[in-house]
């Protein structure tokens, strides 16, 4: 199990390239300390977040709540939690 995190902008003010996690299993953490797992389906410039087979995670508790769509103000961080091509330099 691979995992990659990312900030939620990058040194030149730029919201990060999400699209090598297109169609990867993310773990995203949100602000009030919460968790969630899915697919990564689609975003936008505010990393405004398509997911789908969403879980939401609180300690032993899972809860599948199906595809949502979560506001970039709202992302703490992403982790992918299988492998990522790496980016060509």
């Amino acid at each position: 199990e691979q995992k990659v995190k990312l900030s939620r902008m990058s040194r030149s003010g730029q919201p990060p390239d999400l699209k090598k996690y297109m169609d990867k299993q993310l773990q995203i953490k949100l602000n009030a300390n919460r968790l969630v797992t899915g697919t990564l389906r689609g975003f936008d410039q505010f990393m405004n977040l398509v997911i789908d087979n969403t879980v939401e995670i609180n300690g032993n508790d899972k809860n599948e709540i199906g595809m949502v769509v979560i506001r970039g103000n709202s992302v703490v961080t992403i982790e992918a939690l299988e492998p990522v091509a790496r980016p060509q330099q």
